[in-house]
């Protein structure tokens, strides 16, 4: 039964991905991903929330399955990331390419520590 929250958790996180990734790129006039960077560095946030609270005791391996492996891991895309990465380098924004790259696994460890620090001041 484990695997029905993976894939319930997965149906909200794919969409949720998707249309993040449209707003935010709508608002953003410039070859920078910023949805894709938006979608990447909430799910660690969130990731690291979820680890903190399980290791706290305050949410099961349920809600970890559910929100942790299907939601983060439908909203998350490091597939994407490298793509978007590639395609900038190969465009000739080398620049940009090596910004998303740089910044998006700062930010990404940042907000998975930030979070895992929030969980344990709430939770410990």
């Amino acid at each position: 039964m484990n695997w029905l929250l993976v894939v319930v958790g997965g149906m909200v996180g794919a969409p949720l991905r998707y249309l993040t990734d449209r707003a935010v790129q709508k608002r953003h006039d410039t070859v920078f991903p910023w949805g894709t960077f938006t979608v990447n560095v909430s799910g660690c946030l969130i990731l690291g929330l979820l680890t903190g609270a399980v290791l706290a005791g305050a949410a099961s391996s349920h809600v970890q399955l559910l929100l942790g492996t299907g939601l983060c891991g439908a909203l998350t895309t490091y597939s994407t990331f490298s793509y978007e990465t590639l395609r900038l380098a190969e465009d000739g924004a080398r620049f940009f390419a090596a910004a998303n790259a740089v910044a998006s696994v700062v930010a990404g460890l940042g907000a998975a520590f930030a979070g895992a620090a929030i969980a344990e001041a709430l939770w410990a």
